[in-house]
């Protein structure tokens, strides 16, 4: 089998209403879909979660002629190929070698985004081609993986505790876990807002807490210790982006809440010494990001050997096969129920794997399930 073309498709639709992470505003969504055909036939698609979107495309065009001819069952050949376009090589330099230049630096998260949806469609082909789900070709045999739902997205200026009706209305749905959205707003508000959040899921529900990076070590323990009574799973994303892992350590030793990292590492190597650090106990990293799903594997398979349960971010329609795979070793996928906060994957997908009672359902269809709606694609094309 060989791979003989690349097709990009830009995907954009408005949310409702803008609303904010401790981050970053979300007023409109962006997902670019990868559609890679083959000379037998088989088509896969992947998809691509980061961004901005008008350069991740640009290194999709970059990519292509890369793998075109190539056998899209070598998915570690391919993604070694792509990889060396990042760094240095000999004859790398102009087009010598056959492949692009070596990627500027400032590119490199882009460059792994592109990278993350080629990935995807290959293993959608590799399970196409021998008509069985990703997550059995990987030796998984859980059609169900446990769920958690994410909410309390911050609206507007006031005590924003809007989110207390929102999780209470997942738990309603049969979610056993839920995570807010935190450390936007003082210390004193956002007690406030998970003891409220507490006080009406009641004692047996799980409940975590996701601050996107909104904390110094100093300030992430005392955060911790103050919302510590209410019972917390995990304090996720605590610390500021350029923090390292002997600042999660040292934020650990102060912290009586376990912590959880990973989405914004683009490559198994840091994943890695977060993981050795032994300050993490959630791993998430996010594959539809960077990387793809054979990095999202890779750093799953490490995180086990470590004793690090694996927690990949977002995107449960794809990561509950991995999910599925590593059975215990994996705490379980993460949703948004909220459709408004996913406009795009609940008008693009008519198939594939579903929630019910605080669970991500995987069928039995053949590659990732999905069956895409190209009116909607064409509906929503950037």
């Amino acid at each position: 089998m060989k791979i003989t073309d690349v097709i990009v498709h830009p995907i954009a639709a408005d949310h409702p209403h803008t609303t904010w992470t401790a981050h970053e505003p979300f007023a409109r969504a962006y997902m670019t879909l990868v559609e890679i055909r083959t000379d037998q036939g088989v088509t896969g698609y992947g998809e691509i979660a980061s961004g901005p979107q008008p350069i991740v495309v640009d290194m999709l065009k970059l990519i292509r002629p890369a793998v075109i001819g190539m056998d899209p069952n070598g998915h570690a050949e391919i993604w070694q190929r792509l990889m060396s376009i990042t760094v240095p090589r000999p004859g790398g330099i102009g087009d010598w070698d056959g492949l692009p230049s070596p990627l500027p630096r400032h590119l490199r998260p882009q460059f792994m985004a592109a990278m993350a949806g080629i990935d995807f469609a290959l293993w959608d082909i590799k399970g196409k081609a021998v008509n069985l789900p990703v997550f059995r070709l990987l030796g998984g045999t859980r059609t169900d993986v446990f769920c958690y739902a994410v909410g309390g997205m911050y609206q507007n200026k006031g005590d924003n505790l809007e989110c207390v009706d929102e999780l209470l209305g997942y738990v309603k749905k049969g979610f056993k876990a839920v995570k807010l959205k935190s450390g936007a707003l003082s210390l004193k508000d956002e007690v406030r807002r998970v003891r409220a959040v507490r006080e009406a899921i009641g004692p047996d529900i799980q409940f975590m807490v996701d601050c996107n990076a909104a904390y110094d070590v100093t300030a992430g323990i005392e955060y911790a210790n103050a919302i510590a009574p209410y019972d917390i799973t995990w304090f996720e994303e605590p610390l500021h982006w350029y923090l390292q892992p002997q600042d999660y350590v040292r934020l650990a030793a102060g912290s009586p809440i376990p912590l959880a990292h990973g989405e914004r590492e683009l490559t198994r190597f840091t994943a890695r010494d977060f993981i050795d650090s032994g300050a993490i106990r959630y791993l998430q990293f996010d594959s539809v990001r960077f990387g793809g799903f054979t990095e999202g594997l890779r750093v799953a398979a490490y995180a086990e050997q470590k004793g690090v349960l694996i927690q990949p971010h977002s995107w449960p329609h794809l990561h509950a096969h991995i999910a599925s795979a590593f059975g215990d070793a994996c705490y379980g996928a993460e949703c948004v129920p909220d459709h408004g906060q996913h406009p795009i994957h609940h008008q693009i997908y008519k198939a594939g794997a579903y929630y019910k009672d605080g669970r991500v359902h995987l069928t039995e269809a053949p590659g990732f399930g999905l069956d895409i709606d190209w009116k909607a694609v064409k509906r929503l094309a950037a």
